[in-house]
């Protein structure tokens, strides 16, 4: 049983009972644009304790609103009774609801004509009570009703009717657009929880570029993301990024993610360069050049901070973090020492950092050599000597009578530098390493020096290689 079979056998068990049941929402309209429904919705005249006792186990999630969820073969479905809003005070939640037997009244509660749609799986019947099918011809996303009253009872809607018309390339009606750009501001009041979920389905659903720009053109990213927002007119050095400026480059790399690409890589790509605007310095002179010195490291920050805000689990914001912190590493991989290089291509889901890497190319300069030198790497370089196994622990050095410290930290790391780099492959040649480069009577200065802050003190030379 799949999804839309379950739903069908929900509603015929409703019927069966004697209730109204029919698919609506986004459903109905996925179904008539021939497109595959993430979920299915069921509204019915009957009311939630009705739909629990029809089935047993269900859950009551939004039962004071009418919505049950039934849950059957690890498949579940969305069962909400037909209902009127009594009134809203936290821009989300309605104030009481008012139970209905009538399909149409529900649909008119609802936010978009495209989404007021309802069918009976029976025989594919369209209800339609509100002109969504001549909206989804027209390609119009409009509000059902007053589109004041709409955004007022939930903010967030402002945001969907954005993300609605970048999926489906549709235009925004008029009436419904001038709502949201007065209302903008009051985007802040929805939780940051929802405006990240709804902003990471912008970047994901293979329109990012387009819903960006209408973010821009109603004045929504202003207050959802306004780091992003000063990107526009900061000029970049035209011999790198003949493209033109920050949001014009973001933009272009935007038009490029696939539907269904990773949401880290997809903030990574947004966030890579939030650090130039604050870091634009002005060429000085006639041969000097327009330069962002730190942009990665401020950069780094700000999405840290961006993520944070955005209620980011800490993995996420990590990830993103490093996508935005190693971006132009990539210039240097012909240079790099094999170690650092081994290492490097060792982060965590590497493969989103050198795709960025290949967005940010085909975004400016189009040049692909260091992504092309990265890809021969990675095919040409067995993973087992990319992540080989440890050749001397912690507990060898104490063993070999090295008192644990500071030093411990830089041995093993060059023994590590040196096993990458093929220079040794046994564990007894790191022994002899060891023993030649840091002699056990300098560790116990060495590590004092080391702990020791703002003395002017240096490990041994010899330690450092």
């Amino acid at each position: 049983m799949d999804a839309r079979e379950l739903a069908g056998w929900i509603c015929e068990k409703l019927r069966a009972a004697g209730y109204q049941a029919l698919f609506t929402g986004g459903c109905v309209r996925d179904l008539i644009l021939k497109r595959d429904p993430v979920d299915y919705d069921v509204a019915t005249d009957a009311v939630p304790e009705d739909v629990q006792r029809i089935f047993p186990g269900s859950i009551g999630v939004g039962a004071q609103f009418g919505v049950i969820i039934v849950i059957e073969n690890g498949l579940q479905v969305e069962v909400a009774t037909f209902r009127s809003d009594l009134g809203y005070e936290d821009g989300r939640h309605p104030v009481a609801v008012e139970f209905s037997v009538s399909p149409e009244e529900d649909t008119r509660r609802r936010d978009f004509t495209i989404n007021g749609l309802m069918m009976d799986p029976r025989d594919g019947r369209i209800l339609d009570f509100v002109g969504g099918q001549a909206d989804l011809r027209a390609g119009v996303i409009r509000a059902i009703g007053n589109p004041d009253l709409r955004f007022n009872e939930d903010k967030l809607r402002m945001v969907r009717a954005v993300r609605f018309a970048a999926r489906f390339g549709y235009a925004i009606e008029n009436t419904t657009r001038a709502a949201i750009g007065k209302r903008a501001p009051e985007i802040v009041q929805v939780s940051q929880e929802r405006l990240r979920d709804e902003l990471t389905k912008m970047l994901t659903e293979g329109a990012a570029r387009r819903a960006f720009e209408l973010l821009d053109e109603t004045g929504l990213l202003r207050e959802l993301l306004p780091e992003i927002s000063r990107m526009k007119g900061v000029a970049q050095p035209p011999q790198f990024h003949p493209e033109g400026d920050v949001w014009t480059h973001t933009l272009l790399m935007l038009a490029q993610l696939p539907t269904g690409c990773s949401p880290t890589l997809a903030w990574g790509v947004l966030l890579h360069d939030v650090g130039k605007p604050p870091t634009f310095k002005p060429p000085s002179g006639p041969n000097d050049r327009i330069r962002f010195d730190e942009h990665v490291e401020v950069g780094t920050r700000m999405a840290e901070e961006t993520c944070r805000r955005l209620r980011f689990s800490n993995d996420d914001t990590q990830q993103v973090a490093l996508l935005v912190a190693n971006h132009l590493r990539f210039k240097d991989v012909a240079q790099m020492r094999t170690s650092t290089l081994k290492r490097f291509v060792r982060l965590p889901r590497f493969d989103e950092h050198l795709e960025l890497h290949r967005l940010d190319c085909l975004s400016s300069h189009r040049d692909l050599t260091c992504y092309n030198f990265t890809q021969r790497f990675l095919a040409d370089t067995p993973p087992e000597t990319v992540r080989p196994a440890r050749l001397l622990s912690g507990d060898d050095l104490k063993k070999l009578g090295y008192r644990p410290g500071p030093a411990f930290k830089e041995i093993l790391s060059a023994v590590e530098d040196a096993q990458l780099e093929g220079r040794i492959q046994t564990h007894e040649q790191a022994i002899d390493m060891v023993k030649n480069i840091f002699p056990v009577e300098d560790i116990p200065d060495f590590g004092a020096a080391s702990a020791t802050k703002g003395h002017g003190n240096r490990p041994n030379a010899r330690a450092v290689r």
